[in-house]
C-alpha cells in the first residue's frame, strides 16, 4: 500500500522556486515599461503614418503615461481587494489587446485611444506584480537583491524600448513595435498563468469609486492643461479653465479622503517607514526620466541625423550602466547607507542631464551623448531602486499592492507633468531661438533648456534627500522590509507571510 504513496510522492509537480516566479512577475514590469518608451524613437514616423500635429505627437506619450499614472493607485487598490493574481493576469490580457489595436490603428484617435486602454492595463500590471514580488521576500537580505532585480528590469525595459523601437521601426514600420509587445505580452501572460500560485491574499473593504474619480480627472485636467500650453499658450482660456480645474478636483479629492473609511490613500500608509519620503524623491526623479528619453532620441533623429535603427542602438550604454547600477544599488547601500547612496544617485543623475545641456547643433554621438549616457544609467538605477525600497519601506502585507500603486504613480505622473512641462519649455525657447538661428540650432537650443531644467530639478531631490530620509526614518522605529538596503543585517525581521503573495 505504501508503493503507490511513494510513487505518487515522486510524480507530483514540484512548486516553482521563488526565483522563477520572480522572473515571471519581473517580465510583466519589464513589458510595461518598455511600452513607455518604445515609441519614442519612432514619434516622427508615426506623426506621418496617422497624422498627428507637433502638439498631438506629445500624446502618443501622455494617453499612455497619463492612463497609467492616474489610474495606479486605483489598480493597486484593486490587487489588494480582488486578489493580484487575478488582477496581474486580467491586466496583461488587456495590454496585449490594446498593443494589437494599437498597431491596427489608421487614424490618430484611434490610436491614442488604444494607447490609453494600454496605461489602464499597465496601472493593474505593475502593482499587482510588485506586491506579489515582495511577497515572495516579506523582509531582509532577500527583498534587497529582489528590489536590485526589479531595478535592473525596469531599466533595462525603458532602455530596451528605445533600442527595440529603433530596430523594428527600421525593419518592420511603426505598427509592428505594438505587435512586437502584444506577442511579448502574450508570452508573460502564459509564464504568469503558470508560473504564479493561486494563494488567496484578498482584503476585506470597499473599493473608492468617488475617490478614484475625482483624482483621474484632476490629473488629466493637469496634464491636458500643461501639454495645451506649449502650443496655445498660458493665458488661453481653455489653458487656465483646466488648471484650475485641476487645482479644484484636487482639493475635492483631499476632502473626499479624509471622511471616507475605505480612502483609497488612507493615513496609516504614511505612518511607518519612509513611504512618504521616498514618494516625494521618485516623484521628483520621475518628472525627467520620460522626457529624457524623449528628447535624446529626438536630437539623435533630428539635429544629428542618426536613422532609427542607430538611435536605439545609441542607447545600449545607457541599458548597460542602468543594469549595472540596479543591481550594485543593494550591495552600495548596505556600505555607505541609504541616505548617502540616494543623494549620491541624484547628484550622478544631476551631473549627466548637465552634461546633455551643452549639446551642439554640430555635434555627434560619442562627443555629446555617450559620456552622460553612462552617468545617467547609472544615477537613474541606483535611485530608483533604492527610493522603491524607501517607499514600500514599513508597508504591512494587505496594503502592500496600494504601496506599489502609489510609488509607480508618483513616478509615472511626475513623469507625464515632467514631460508637458519640459516639452513647454523646449518649445518655447526653439520658438524664440527660431527668430535668429538655424532650425537645426533652435531645436538644440530647445533641448538643451528642458536638460538644464531637468538637472536643476534633480539637483533639489539631492538637497532634499537627507532631511527627508532622516525624518522618515524616525518615529516608531520599525525595520526597513529590505534590511541589507537600509540597516544593518538583523534577526528580528517577520516570517514570511504566503497569504500576502496572493
Amino acid at each position: 500500500m505504501n508503493l503507490p504513496r511513494t510513487q505518487k510522492a515522486r510524480t507530483a509537480p514540484r512548486s516553482p522556486g521563488p526565483g522563477i516566479v520572480l522572473a515571471a512577475l519581473a517580465a510583466g514590469q519589464f513589458i510595461v515599461m518598455l511600452a513607455t518608451s518604445i515609441v519614442n524613437v519612432a514619434l516622427p514616423q508615426i506623426r506621418e503614418g496617422v497624422g498627428l500635429s507637433e502638439s498631438g505627437t506629445t500624446w502618443v506619450v501622455n494617453a499612455y503615461s497619463l492612463a497609467f499614472g492616474a489610474l495606479l493607485l486605483a489598480g493597486g487598490r484593486a490587487a489588494d481587494l480582488l486578489g493580484r493574481r487575478r488582477v496581474l493576469v486580467t491586466g496583461l490580457a488587456l495590454f496585449a489587446g490594446s498593443s494589437l489595436a494599437a498597431g491596427l490603428a489608421t487614424s490618430s484617435g484611434a490610436l491614442i485611444t488604444a494607447r490609453a486602454v494600454q496605461g489602464l492595463a499597465a496601472a493593474a500590471i505593475a502593482p499587482a506584480s510588485l506586491a506579489l514580488a515582495m511577497g515572495l521576500y516579506p523582509s531582509g537580505p532577500g527583498r534587497g537583491k529582489a528590489l536590485g532585480v526589479w531595478g535592473a528590469v525596469t531599466a533595462a525595459g525603458g532602455a530596451g524600448g528605445v533600442l527595440l523601437g529603433g530596430v523594428v521601426t527600421q525593419t518592420g514600420g511603426w505598427p509592428w513595435i505594438f505587435h512586437s509587445v502584444a506577442l511579448g505580452t502574450a508570452l508573460v501572460l502564459v509564464a504568469v498563468a503558470v508560473l504564479v500560485p493561486r494563494v488567496s491574499g484578498r482584503q476585506t473593504g470597499q473599493f473608492d469609486l468617488l475617490g478614484t474619480a475625482t483624482v483621474t480627472l484632476a490629473l488629466t485636467c493637469l496634464v491636458w492643461g500643461l501639454t495645451t500650453a506649449g502650443s496655445a499658450g498660458w493665458t488661453d482660456a481653455r489653458v487656465l479653465g483646466a488648471l484650475v480645474g485641476a487645482v479644484a478636483l484636487l482639493g475635492a479629492f483631499i476632502v473626499i479622503e479624509r471622511r471616507r473609511p475605505n480612502a483609497l490613500i488612507p493615513p496609516r500608509l504614511f505612518s511607518t517607514g519612509r513611504v512618504a519620503g521616498g514618494n516625494v524623491l521618485m516623484a521628483l526623479l520621475g518628472s525627467v526620466w520620460i522626457a529624457l528619453f524623449v528628447f535624446l532620441s529626438l536630437y539623435q533623429q533630428l539635429v544629428l541625423g542618426m536613422d532609427p535603427l542607430w538611435t536605439g542602438a545609441g542607447q545600449l550604454p545607457f541599458a548597460a550602466a542602468n543594469m549595472l547600477g540596479a543591481m550594485s544599488a543593494p550591495r552600495i547601500a548596505r556600505r555607505i547607507g541609504a541616505t548617502a547612496t540616494v543623494t549620491a544617485a541624484l547628484v550622478t543623475e544631476a551631473g549627466g542631464l548637465l552634461w546633455l545641456s551643452r549639446m551642439s547643433a554640430d555635434g555627434s554621438y560619442l562627443a555629446d551623448v555617450l559620456g552622460p549616457s553612462l552617468l545617467l544609467g547609472l544615477g537613474l538605477s541606483i535611485a530608483f531602486v533604492q527610493l522603491t525600497a524607501l517607499a514600500v519601506d514599513g508597508v504591512p502585507p494587505e496594503d502592500a499592492g496600494l504601496a506599489g500603486g502609489l510609488v509607480n504613480t508618483t513616478r509615472q505622473v511626475g513623469g507625464v507633468i515632467g514631460l508637458a512641462v519640459l516639452a513647454t519649455v523646449a518649445g518655447s525657447v526653439t520658438a524664440q531661438a527660431s527668430a535668429h538661428e538655424s532650425h537645426l540650432e533652435a531645436l538644440t537650443s530647445g533641448y538643451r533648456a528642458a536638460f538644464t531644467v531637468s538637472a536643476a530639478i534633480v539637483a533639489v531631490g539631492a538637497l532634499i534627500a537627507l532631511p527627508l530620509t532622516r525624518r522618515a526614518g524616525r518615529g516608531r522605529g520599525e525595520l526597513p522590509p529590505t534590511g541589507d538596503a537600509f540597516t544593518k543585517p538583523s534577526h528580528r525581521g517577520r516570517p514570511p507571510d504566503r497569504a500576502s503573495a496572493g
